[in-house]
């Protein structure tokens, strides 16, 4: 389903604002180490919006373990009323939407395919040889 133009204009403020908060005002352990906003949906009637996170795992290269993800979402469910009512103080709305935070597991996925795809050309190369 498209999104509408107050959709997509909604979610990016709400990207930029998360985001900008993440910068400067957040001080939750939680949330310490580099973690960034990938998207931001907002339903139609501007009630919900969910908030796809980015963690990289603390060892370079390597995915976020399920209790590194689970420390930051503990974040910003703990940061959601500072956030929510910031969204609405900088977008002067009468009604800020309920936020839900969601792990973006979009790059892991990206990486399990090319390493499918490498093992294969692995096969085919042996084959060949």
């Amino acid at each position: 389903m498209k999104k509408s133009y107050r959709q997509d204009r909604m979610g990016g403020e709400i990207r930029r604002i998360i985001s900008e908060l993440l910068l400067r005002e957040l001080k939750d352990p939680g949330l310490s180490g580099l973690v960034s906003i990938s998207d931001v949906d907002v339903t139609p009637d501007g009630s919900y919006a969910t908030i796809y996170i980015i963690v990289p795992g603390s060892k370079t290269g390597l995915a976020a373990t399920d209790d590194e993800k689970q420390k930051v979402l503990g974040g910003f469910n703990r940061a959601k009323g500072l956030l929510r009512r910031e969204i609405g103080a900088r977008l002067q709305i009468k009604h800020t939407p309920e936020l839900i935070f969601k792990i973006d597991t979009s790059a892991e996925y990206g990486r399990h395919i090319e390493d499918i795809f490498n093992s294969i050309a692995a096969g085919a190369q042996d084959v060949k040889e």
